[in-house]
């Protein structure tokens, strides 16, 4: 009789530990609500003809810098529409004030954070329960989280978060802070603000590792409200199903290659080196490890352990890491693809490591040429494309996929909870996107005499050329 008791009391026990986790997962939910991107004035636009009077404010800067910009730009994927800070409009990129960094924070994430909560007008500001904001370069004090505290009169239990340094895929950090908090907090609502900070980090400087940023980066942001709240289900667009943080710092190489400093003549920048690319498919290739088995079938888990036991023996380790998707259909558990619009080579070698095609990066590619490198950013103007172009069916599954300096990399899988079809961000622009013609390049068309042979023998003045 004891035996039998104990081992009800067994059964018993091992029952109530089994509802007890399941519902703890059911509180771990996180459901994004809405999301807004910033779009500047047409004020901030720079074209080619704008952007050539930038670079060649620069001094420092002779024919062989020139040509190596021009041909940069060109294989970039920007486009004519994308935006910069007033102050590197202005010609203040050498010397920005402490009054210009602030302005830029503020038009975009004001802007933003407007609009998502008239938008939202039943989730008010006063009731946000947690703020993150993810500003790279710029950490002024008081915190962006406290500026924003302080406009909209938030409440005064609210937890805030300020990061900074986390790179491109910073967003994706800050979500996994708040799917995190969301364990602990029941019914609450969480807004996540993420933008970069240009007007303190034009590179003014010629070394050719640190003028790229210069090419790619521009103006952009975008603020998120999410909530756990499982009676607001029915008003969310997505659901977090996984994400995962591959975090490779430890190597030397890899925490290198994407790095803020000073060049031999002290302006600032941001270095980026030629072990970029193997830091990329080295980290993307870990983080894959952990993610695939939760997104694909067991049929396609089993070909892709067969092509790998198959690689791994027969391919060089430099070949290993460059066909990090061979063998691997990830269109089996997932329908859509936001890959980090940073340059035209990251969406290019993602698509051909994963094996994507044209359709699937289309949405990185055209965010790229309409509003350039917007940073972290750069996924919820991915997503507004597919939302715009009426891609995303209920049960589809999204998968965000994005680096950052570190160095590291973040992805993310969503399941899409309804039907999509908010034009948002790109709503004047998106019935010309993708471009019919796709060849031309306007600034190949303008500056191609940058490269004629002539040039390398005469001394120009090219700023009372484009004076």
């Amino acid at each position: 009789m004891e035996i039998l008791m104990t081992m009800s009391l067994l059964v018993l026990f091992g029952f109530f530990s089994f509802l007890k986790l399941v519902f703890r997962r059911r509180d771990q939910c996180c459901f994004l609500l809405a999301y807004e991107c910033y779009k500047a004035k047409e004020d901030m636009k720079i074209n080619s003809d704008s952007c050539a009077k930038i670079v060649l404010r620069n001094k420092n800067l002779g024919l062989e810098e020139l040509r190596f910009l021009l041909k940069t730009i060109v294989n970039s994927g920007i486009g004519e529409e994308t935006s910069c800070p007033r102050n590197i409009i202005e010609g203040r990129e050498e010397n920005p004030t402490g009054a210009d960094e602030l302005n830029e924070m503020d038009g975009i994430i004001f802007d933003t954070l407007d609009k998502l909560f008239a938008r939202n007008a039943a989730i008010p500001p006063s009731q946000i329960d947690i703020l993150v904001v993810n500003v790279s370069m710029f950490s002024p004090a008081p915190s962006l989280t406290s500026r924003i505290i302080n406009r909209y009169k938030m409440r005064e239990d609210i937890k805030s978060f300020n990061l900074s340094g986390m790179g491109c895929s910073a967003s994706l950090v800050a979500i996994d802070v708040v799917q995190n908090l969301f364990k602990s907090y029941k019914n609450a609502n969480a807004v996540v603000v993420s933008t970069e900070s240009l007007a303190p980090n034009w590179y003014c400087g010629k070394e050719k590792s640190m003028m790229l940023t210069n090419c790619l980066f521009r103006s952009g942001g975008c603020s998120l409200l999410f909530t756990n709240n499982r009676t607001l289900q029915h008003q969310a667009k997505l659901k977090l199903q996984h994400l995962v943080r591959t975090h490779i710092g430890s190597n030397t190489e890899a925490y290198e290659c994407c790095i803020q400093l000073e060049d031999e003549s002290g302006y600032q920048g941001f270095r980026l080196t030629k072990h970029l690319t193997k830091a990329a498919a080295m980290a993307l290739t870990m983080n894959l490890q952990d993610l695939v088995p939760k997104v694909l079938p067991l049929r396609e888990l089993f070909l892709y352990l067969v092509a790998s036991r198959v690689r791994n023996r027969t391919g060089t380790k430099s070949q290993k890491l460059e066909a990090v998707g061979m063998g691997l259909n990830l269109k089996a558990g997932i329908e859509h693809f936001c890959i980090h619009p940073g340059g035209r080579a990251i969406i290019d070698g993602i698509g051909k490591s994963l094996g994507l095609s044209d359709y699937d990066l289309e949405p990185s590619r055209m965010t790229l040429h309409r509003f350039g490198n917007t940073s972290t950013a750069g996924f919820w103007y991915a997503l507004g494309y597919m939302e715009a172009k009426k891609r995303l069916k209920k049960g589809n599954k999204i998968l965000m996929s994005g680096f950052g300096a570190g160095f590291k990399c973040n992805n993310t899988v969503w399941e899409v909870l309804k039907d999509l079809d908010d034009a948002n961000v790109w709503k004047d622009c998106i019935e010309s996107y993708p471009p019919k013609n796709t060849l031309g390049n306007p600034y190949m068309e303008k500056y191609s005499w940058l490269n004629d042979e002539y040039l390398s023998f005469v001394r120009l003045d090219f700023s009372q050329i484009f004076a």
